[in-house]
């Protein structure tokens, strides 16, 4: 494919990061990919050492404005994908480092483009469902793209943050940008976090380990690679203003999680358990604004995301490429 487009991806070690790598290398785009972690461990899975070869891999701090300004010129930038943050567990731990990353991290990257803006034709980045409040706060039970905010969290207090960035630096800059809010994504390379519970249940199914998933309750389930694909729908989304969008996927309880392992699995039958204790999020969401403007590949549904995964986790177990959870 030839093409112009040439695309800065951020936290590019991490699980969303290392499936947009993935994504841009199926269709043979030019990726610059940055994360503070030179152990490129998870795109390896998803990707070969030829392939890999093929990414322009960076080291450095995405709070560093200068090094993106740098990155944006030197390497003719087009399209931005931010996705580097620290998740829950992480932030609570170290407050203050949390806002620096993702708070700090994200006003490099809106600085950078806006900077630029005859070259940067697009910027999406990683917002969150952990914007919103809890279920009880939303008495018709849906949650939609402008349903009031009211974050449990800091990590959700630091990306509600980001939207407000955004929005600022559209009235005040004219940069336009699109912020996506995921929920439980699952997948390989989904290996941290609140919510991973479910993927490395997948891995244990595929090891034949017993796992116990750390909550219950219902979700909202989205394919890490049908996440990725979004988010590079968003960058070249020709949207103008400082969008902010929910993302769909399927809702169901983690108990139904179990049985489509099962169901794929089904020498894993009795492995994995749950625990009843819900995550502290909304589950239904109305996720019809982003497909009014932007039409990325249909969602993946449950059998098919989860029989997918634990394919993988069964090849990169024989490979020796993870490991079995403990």
């Amino acid at each position: 494919m030839t093409t112009d487009e040439r695309f800065l991806v951020t936290g590019s070690a991490g699980c969303l990061g290392a499936w947009v790598v993935r994504a841009l290398l199926d269709e043979d785009v030019p990726v610059v990919a940055l994360d503070l972690d030179d152990d490129p461990r998870r795109m390896r899975l998803l990707a070969t050492e030829e392939e890999l070869g093929k990414v322009d891999r960076v080291k450095g701090d995405v709070t560093d404005l200068a090094l993106i300004d740098d990155l944006v010129v030197g390497r003719r930038i087009t399209h931005i994908v931010h996705c580097a943050a620290l998740q829950v567990p992480f932030v609570r731990a170290r407050p203050a480092l949390g806002s620096h990353v993702n708070v700090t991290g994200t006003i490099a990257i809106m600085e950078a483009a806006a900077a630029h803006p005859e070259q940067v034709r697009g910027v999406a980045y990683a917002s969150a469902g952990g914007v919103f409040g809890l279920p009880a706060q939303y008495p018709d039970g849906l949650v939609r793209d402008d349903s009031p905010q009211a974050p449990a969290t800091l990590y959700g207090v630091f990306k509600q943050a980001n939207e407000g960035t955004a929005r600022i630096y559209f009235n005040e800059r004219g940069l336009s940008s699109v912020g996506l809010r995921p929920w439980v994504v699952y997948g390989p390379g989904r290996d941290q976090g609140m919510t991973s519970g479910t993927t490395v249940a997948m891995l244990a199914a595929a090891a034949g380990v017993p796992y116990r998933i750390p909550y219950g309750g219902e979700a909202l389930f989205q394919f890490a690679p049908d996440v990725a694909r979004a988010f590079v729908a968003a960058a070249r989304a020709d949207l103008t203003g400082a969008n902010a969008y929910n993302l769909g996927g399927e809702t169901a309880p983690v108990a139904r999680v179990v049985d489509v392992i099962e169901e794929a699995l089904p020498r894993s039958r009795g492995l994995i358990t749950h625990d009843d204790v819900p995550l502290p999020a909304v589950a239904r969401v109305d996720a019809s604004g982003f497909g009014r403007f932007v039409d990325p590949a249909p969602f993946t549904g449950l059998p098919e995301g989860v029989g997918r995964s634990i394919e993988l986790f069964t090849d990169l177990l024989r490979r020796g490429l993870v490991r079995a959870p403990a």
